[in-house]
């Protein structure tokens, strides 16, 4: 297809509109990502925006194409018979997506709701498919697939925590020494923690552009990892001498600022995980525009080039840095009380859940999973450690997502037919 002025116009409006998106789940969706770590005092601002920047992209780079994959023709039919005649209409459609996912997004963290941004593209998605090309046009078999993970993930991610942080309560807050104990146990987590990242990440770059490695080598690789890990976090640990340990408290300072450096490879973790997972929500209706534009046709089969991760990755960061500290709070300080154990426990579980589903090209919330993880942290203590007020307003956020997503999408859809003919 020839570059007229039109499909110009087209273009550059849908990378500026992508990078809005992009910009609004920084602001949103990391920002709730990174909030356990600043909430925690784990990272500050600043050492957040440079974690998220860098494993952010990598996560993007190495295992996003699973979940862009899905956002980009998974979810709308691109061989309905509308389309076929006319494939400008499913550029208005995703055009149509993006910017409503990107109001409601913006509209969320202004009230420092922690939505789930990956609800809201899909339920523009479908509201597009259903107003362009009919309710058959939906494969509602995928929908019902995503349905049920958003439903069991945030489950998953507070069983996980709950499960993780009980065990950090039992070998070390109920034992009689915890520092001395803290000491012996902080390289088993150590080891677990590498193993699990090593591994997913080797297991994540499958069927991608790059070269798979061998289960054995990534086994082997994973493991060396993790026995790395141990020795470096048991000499840290055996020479650490805190300067005062007259009461209890200082004894339990103490054992949090050892978790604090547990803490910050979890965050790299979840950084790495949202990567992977949250920038197809902006780059998925990016790449089927661009692959029309080019071609003048739907081609589901071409392969996304780097250039757009890199427009999502960034555009991420960017949002994390100007606006993200508002859900940041939220994550951070409302739900429960953030400590650098509690903090681990959450972040960990997070990505573990996370990386999972984009191996499977999933495109989850790592906000729900999030969410679903400080619950977990906070029962472990007990119910009344949890602010149900908030969890409420949250869940609230959550259930409006879908539906108000959907409809604005169709109106901007209408208006752009009307406007495109």
């Amino acid at each position: 297809m020839d570059l007229t002025t039109p499909v110009l116009i087209i273009g550059g409006s849908t990378i500026a509109i992508a990078f809005y998106v992009a910009w609004s789940i920084g602001a949103n969706d990391l920002a709730n990502s990174m909030g356990t770590s600043v909430g925690s005092k784990a990272l500050t601002i600043r050492k957040a925006i440079i974690v998220a920047g860098i494993f952010e992209f990598l996560g993007a780079a190495l295992i996003g194409i699973h979940v862009t994959k899905t956002l980009r023709y998974g979810i709308v039919d691109p061989n309905a018979s509308v389309f076929s005649g006319n494939p400008f209409i499913y550029v208005y459609g995703m055009l149509a997506a993006l910017l409503a996912a990107a109001i409601w997004i913006t509209i969320s963290t202004h009230f420092s709701l922690p939505i789930s941004t990956t609800q809201s593209i899909v339920g523009s998605l479908v509201g597009f498919g259903v107003v362009a090309a009919g309710v058959s046009s939906v494969s509602w078999g995928k929908i019902l697939e995503i349905g049920e993970s958003w439903v069991l993930s945030p489950i998953a991610g507070m069983l996980l925590a709950f499960f993780i942080f009980f065990i950090v309560k039992k070998v070390i807050f109920d034992v009689e020494k915890p520092l001395e104990s803290t000491k012996k146990v902080v390289p088993f987590f150590a080891f677990t923690l590498m193993i699990v990242i090593s591994f997913s990440i080797f297991k994540g770059i499958e069927n991608t552009n790059f070269p798979p490695v061998p289960l054995f080598m990534a086994l082997g690789i994973s493991f060396a990892a993790g026995f790395l890990a141990a020795i470096v976090s048991y000499v840290f640990v055996s020479r650490y001498k805190p300067k005062n340990v007259a009461t209890e408290y200082d004894e339990y300072k103490s054992i949090e600022h050892i978790f604090i450096y547990l803490q910050l490879i979890t965050a790299c973790y979840v950084a790495f995980a949202h990567g992977a997972n949250d920038v197809a929500n902006a780059i998925g209706p990016l790449a089927a525009i661009v692959d029309i534009l080019e071609s003048g046709t739907i081609v589901p089969g071409v392969s996304i080039p780097i250039w757009l991760i890199a427009i999502g990755a960034i555009g991420i960061v960017i949002g994390l840095g100007t606006w993200g500290y508002k859900v940041i709070y939220t994550i951070g300080n409302k739900i429960t009380e953030i400590t650098p154990t509690r903090g681990f426990a959450a972040e960990f579980s997070t990505a573990l859940v996370v990386l999972t589903c984009s191996r499977l090209g999933m495109p989850i919330s790592t906000s729900q999973v999030l969410v679903g993880s400080v619950i977990g942290v906070g029962l472990a203590k007990g119910i009344f450690a949890v602010d149900l007020k908030v969890i409420k307003t949250i869940l609230t956020s959550w259930v409006l997502t879908v539906p108000v997503s959907a409809a604005t999408t169709a109106g901007i859809f209408i208006c752009l037919r009307a406007i495109g003919g």
